[in-house]
């Protein structure tokens, strides 16, 4: 039994950082009339294998765990220059989570040692030392140079307060997830809590203990950051959430990274001027912009959008077109019908609709259509100028439509369907 705990005590820790090939994208992040506008994507990071946890040190300073020669090191991008630069090269072990020590210059990382020891470690002129000895520490964030909040690794994980002054440890709740900040302009932390098929985000007061809930997580999502103003962004595949707790009662689609050619979201964070944004992507894997690489959209898909209830049906590949209708149905009444094709064009595919009443009488001239082209096909999705499918599941789609305001600006619409078999 002790030779069985001694082996999981190393593999847990390994297996919390299975390692995957992510990239680091940033972006510019304005505040205009109350829209929040991201733009000039770029790959920071653009290294085959791991680049993740990326953390600002300074506003044009980006900490992130990067591999190279078999290991993990912590890499600083500057953004005025572009540049990379190496922080560690440990032999010993490889390290994870690099962030900024409040009011001082050094940084601390989770170092994983060769021999499955796991520890949060201080740097400094390339010297180390390790901070809390008796906590396998998974996720942290800094309160402020004297305390540290913890995901900490168990059966359930546990959330705990470390008091470096003194060298005390508080276990405040349990089941969490791994993403711990500060909250702007208060005194509190927010973690995710687990214990809950619908996951939270809640802060917690350090004094106290007490914990209260914020908003649930989108769902299955754990990763998130704050902005100034209080308000929070989550990501989730290709789309970036928002959530204002002061006015909001639920999240709002920021953007749809239909151009930028990655997926999967998770790490999220944001510099100190609100400025600049940073996130962790997978790279896309592109398929044929052919008509059977879009199979799976045929059948029957019924959902929910517009206060009422949206059904779609989707004819199989045939004659170089797949061809659909909509119609949307509120208080038991037809509102308007659609019909949609897709078709092979110019070695690519392009989706045709157009509108109707329902009495059949036609939104667009005789001649006219409501066309999306094709941007590219991926294994889950259909990426179309405006008009982007995503295959959940067998029984399961979300369709975003970007839907211009009167105002002038563009609201990404999200319609979840089921198939009906």
């Amino acid at each position: 039994m002790k030779r069985l705990l001694q082996f999981l005590g190393i593999v847990c820790p390994l297996a919390l950082y299975a390692q995957t090939n992510t990239e680091i994208y940033l972006f510019d992040l304005t505040t205009e009339e109350g829209q929040i506008k991201i733009s000039n994507g770029k790959n920071i990071s653009n290294n085959e294998g791991y680049d993740n946890q990326p953390s600002f040190q300074y506003s044009n300073k980006i900490l992130f765990a990067s591999t190279r020669n078999g290991q993990t090191d912590i890499c600083a991008y500057h953004t005025n220059t572009g540049k990379k630069e190496w922080l560690s090269s440990t032999k010993q072990g490889s390290e994870y989570s690099p962030t900024s020590i409040p009011t001082t210059k050094d940084i601390s990382a989770i170092r994983l040692d060769t021999t499955g020891l796991q520890r949060l470690y201080h740097y400094r002129s390339g010297k180390s030392k390790s901070i809390i000895s008796d906590k396998v520490i998974g996720y942290y964030v800094w309160h402020d140079k004297n305390t540290v909040v913890s995901f900490v690794l168990g059966e359930p994980n546990e959330l705990v307060i470390s008091t470096l002054r003194n060298n005390t440890n508080r276990t405040v709740d349990t089941n969490i997830g791994r993403s711990l900040h500060n909250i702007p302009n208060t005194n509190l932390v927010s973690y995710i809590s687990k214990k809950n098929e619908h996951w939270e985000i809640r802060s917690l007061d350090l004094k106290t203990g007490e914990t209260k809930k914020i908003i649930h997580t989108i769902p299955k999502v754990e990763d998130m950051c704050w902005l100034l103003d209080g308000s929070i962004l989550m990501g989730k595949g290709k789309v970036l959430y928002h959530f204002d707790p002061k006015k909001d009662t639920d999240w709002k689609i920021v953007t749809l990274f239909d151009h930028e050619k990655f997926d999967n979201i998770t790490r999220i964070t944001v510099n100190k001027a609100n400025n600049k944004l940073a996130l962790v992507a997978e790279p896309e894997t592109t398929l044929a912009p052919t008509l059977e690489n879009l199979r799976w959209i045929a059948g029957n898909w019924k959902g929910e959008a517009f206060g009422g209830i949206t059904e779609e049906n989707w004819s199989e590949p045939s004659g170089g077109s797949m061809m659909a209708t909509f119609k949307l149905i509120v208080d038991n009444e037809v509102q308007f019908y659609e019909i949609e094709t897709i078709v092979e064009e110019n070695n690519s595919l392009l989706l045709r609709l157009k509108h109707f009443n329902n009495d059949l009488k036609g939104w667009e001239t005789k001649d006219q259509t409501v066309d999306f082209p094709l941007i590219r096909i991926t294994e889950n999705k259909a990426i179309f100028e405006g008009m982007t499918f995503e295959k959940i599941d067998e029984h399961t789609m979300i369709i975003y439509v970007a839907i211009g305001q009167k105002n002038g600006s563009v609201e990404i619409v999200p319609f979840t369907y089921t198939k009906k078999n």
